[in-house]
């Protein structure tokens, strides 16, 4: 569906329509994610702490390098963990050498709850289903253009 007929208006100029219609876009992905992640008992951000972990492949990392990954940046990033180790889905210790430093780990619940929202849900490039490899790429390099 065309964006105009999504929000029933016009728009002044296709830069402002562009604008508009990724922010449209993204919050329905936000939404349609939102809605899968739910029967798992996580957020869109759990679940990109989760993904942040399992990309390490088995390496502990900072909670400040967590918190630089993530997609949507989030104050409470402590407290987002602190909800996925009441999960057991994630493990937290202390650096021995700098007591102010911690490091977070995936557990195997974890992994495996990956797994299973992965096989139930697919990949979250699903979204993107619609468009060619070309198309994704040219999208790719307006949206860094964007940020540039």
């Amino acid at each position: 569906m065309k964006i105009e007929e999504a929000i029933q208006t016009t728009f002044k100029d296709e830069r402002f329509k562009a604008m508009i219609n990724l922010k449209y876009t993204a919050n329905w992905m936000n939404t349609h994610q939102n809605k899968g992640l739910e029967e798992f008992g996580l957020t869109i951000p759990q679940y990109n702490i989760l993904r942040i972990l399992r990309g390490s492949k088995g390496m502990s990392l900072s909670v400040n390098t967590i918190r630089d990954r993530m997609v949507e940046k989030s104050p409470n990033t402590t407290r987002l963990m602190d909800k996925l180790i009441d999960k057991e889905l994630i493990e937290r210790t202390r650096c021995e050498k700098d007591r102010r430093v911690v490091y977070v780990m995936i557990t195997e619940k974890g992994l495996d709850l990956l797994n299973e929202i992965t096989i139930k849900l697919g990949d979250s490039s699903d979204f993107m289903r619609n468009i060619t490899l070309e198309e994704a790429s040219l999208m790719n390099e307006l949206l860094d253009k964007i940020r540039s």
